[in-house]
């Protein structure tokens, strides 16, 4: 089912949609021309909507015009964490790059800002 869908329906039945930050904190770095952004949830049971919501084509289309290579996706279940690797993201890497941001440490906090669909009841800040 397509995000659109799986918004619509969570919306139908009573849910909403709210930014990243308020489900999870985010690390990012890099490693040559390769971002990697760790993902969070900040309570237990965000981790399950993380899950559903956040996939690596959804995070490719999140950054779509900054990468010129693909999004890989890890699921870390013992720390409710996903771990994105966001293949040339970073211009070349840190000493080749001409970019602001040559380590990618932006990569987090604009990943924070993606809307999701959150289920009714659960209790988000």
């Amino acid at each position: 089912m397509g995000v659109k869908k799986r918004v619509a329906r969570a919306t139908s039945r009573g849910g909403r949609r709210v930014q990243l930050r308020y489900l999870a904190h985010a690390r990012s770095g890099d490693k040559g021309d390769t971002a990697n952004v760790g993902l969070i949830a900040l309570k237990p049971e965000f981790y399950d909507v993380l899950r559903r919501e956040i996939t690596a084509p959804r995070v490719a289309r999140h950054f779509r015009g900054m990468l010129t290579g693909s999004v890989e996706r890890f699921e870390l279940p013992n720390l409710r964490a996903l771990n994105f690797l966001l293949h040339g993201a970073l211009g070349g890497g840190g000493t080749l790059s001409l970019k602001t941001d040559a380590q990618g440490k932006v990569f987090s906090t604009a990943l924070l800002r993606m809307e999701v669909a959150v289920p009714p009841g659960l209790d988000v800040g």
